[in-house]
């Protein structure tokens, strides 16, 4: 089993930043990717950002120029760095990683997920 741990969410104010972290444990032997989704009320959860194990990133348009995305592979962790929030960036955000357990069977986990919330 996999076990993704979410922080960082919170309260802030328009213009503002937040950091969230995902720190994945359990009984893993490797992760690919790693990413952010989030899902605001009455809407469908969508892709924010992704990085590989080998770096490569994508991001959501609404992303691009704002949000950056790193992890750190030792820590089986990742983050999201989010600059310049808007009200419209408000949404429960979820952490996702896939990759193989140490019984070599696939695993593709979700984190609980973490409130942000951009008030204007």
């Amino acid at each position: 089993q996999v076990q993704l741990v979410e922080s960082g969410g919170g309260l802030v104010q328009a213009g503002g930043s937040l950091r969230l972290s995902c720190a994945a444990s359990g009984s893993i032997f490797s992760i690919n990717a790693m990413g952010w989704y989030r899902q605001a009320p009455e809407k469908q959860r969508e892709l924010v950002a992704v990085i590989t194990s080998g770096g490569i990133t994508n991001y959501a348009d609404s992303a691009k120029g704002r949000f950056t995305i790193s992890r750190d592979n030792a820590k089986n962790t990742v983050y999201l760095q989010m600059n310049s929030l808007k009200p419209e960036d408000t949404a429960v955000y979820y952490c996702n990683a896939d990759g193989r357990l140490l019984t070599t069977l696939y695993f593709d986990s979700w984190g609980q997920g973490t409130q942000v919330t951009v008030s204007s």
